[in-house]
């Protein structure tokens, strides 16, 4: 079989691991997953995100290089739980929108992941969760996770807005936009099959997979 290396991008409350999850089960891929519990600046970062943003960045930065070569380089298929280009594209443009990362931070960052990102391979396929802000606040309120609990509605339209930026000019490997206010593939199977079939399609090299509308 064909090594595929696949990795799922998405706003908050997506359904980035719960696709990542199923997607590896269901088609024998090693799964790999964002680490929060051994990042060492969190705690400062959400104490004075201003000081310590640039710091979060990096070490997030390093962390999924190592991450993504790992698993580029592994002779297994793989599924990643969030993208390394989100981290400058997302992430470190969102902080410094708000002001919590100032422009010389910003270009320093920017140049450093730029050459990271020039020396690793790029994934065989991209899947972007695409969902509403009314349905991305919903998820996030109701997991409840306490580190979560200040994301507003406006947090999660910026971020959606630049989302839509990043992928317009994205071309590193081919993008299947997977409409998440719609299908439902954590609690409706035949949504789950769907989704499944439109990312073998994709990496078939097939170029129109289309979703239905609401997945029937």
């Amino acid at each position: 079989m064909t090594k595929r290396f696949v990795v799922v991008a998405g706003n908050i409350g997506a359904g980035k691991t719960s696709l990542t999850e199923r997607v590896g089960a269901r088609l024998g891929y090693q799964t790999a997953f964002e680490s929060v519990s051994d990042n060492p600046y969190l705690a400062d970062f959400y104490a004075d995100m201003r000081a310590w943003s640039f710091h979060l960045q990096v070490f997030f930065l390093g962390h999924r290089a190592e991450q993504h070569l790992a698993l580029a380089r592994s002779p297994q298929s793989a599924i990643c739980d969030r993208s390394l280009y989100e981290d400058y594209y997302i992430f470190a443009r969102a902080l410094h929108h708000l002001g919590n990362l100032p422009e010389r931070d910003l270009n320093a960052y920017r140049r450093l992941f730029n050459l990271v990102v020039a020396q690793l391979p790029a994934p065989d396929l991209l899947l972007y969760l695409k969902a509403s802000t009314a349905t991305l606040l919903s998820r996030v309120h109701g997991r409840g996770r306490e580190i979560e609990a200040g994301i507003t509605a406006g947090y999660l339209d910026l971020l959606n807005s630049l989302y839509e930026a990043w992928l317009g000019s994205f071309d590193l490997c081919p993008v299947l936009t997977i409409p998440a206010d719609s299908l439902d593939f954590v609690n409706k199977p035949a949504h789950f099959e769907l989704v499944v079939a439109r990312i073998q399609a994709k990496l078939a090299g097939q170029e129109v997979v289309t979703f239905p509308p609401n997945g029937d």
